[in-house]
């Protein structure tokens, strides 16, 4: 399974999708990837920043959406005042 997960006030919102299903064309699959991919261009917009995270791996900053990652967290800009 491949997650979206965008971090803010409120938590964390998510999108999940099966990369195996979304390799083979699924419509489900690919709807749920590109909602992600959409996701991902407008939080990269507002200035968050992606991390791949895999078990057992160290954190990886990405710069491009990538559907068959386990696990993609966006950061939002941070603010000072």
């Amino acid at each position: 399974m491949g997650m979206l997960r965008v971090m803010s006030r409120r938590g964390d919102d998510r999108v999940v999708w099966d990369v195996q299903k979304a390799l083979t064309g699924d419509p489900e699959a690919m709807a749920a990837v590109r909602e992600a991919e959409r996701i991902f261009a407008q939080e990269r917009a507002r200035g968050a920043t992606p991390f791949r995270v895999e078990p057992g791996k160290p954190t990886q900053r990405i710069d491009q959406f990538d559907a068959t990652a386990e696990q993609i967290v966006m950061v939002p800009r941070v603010i000072g005042g």
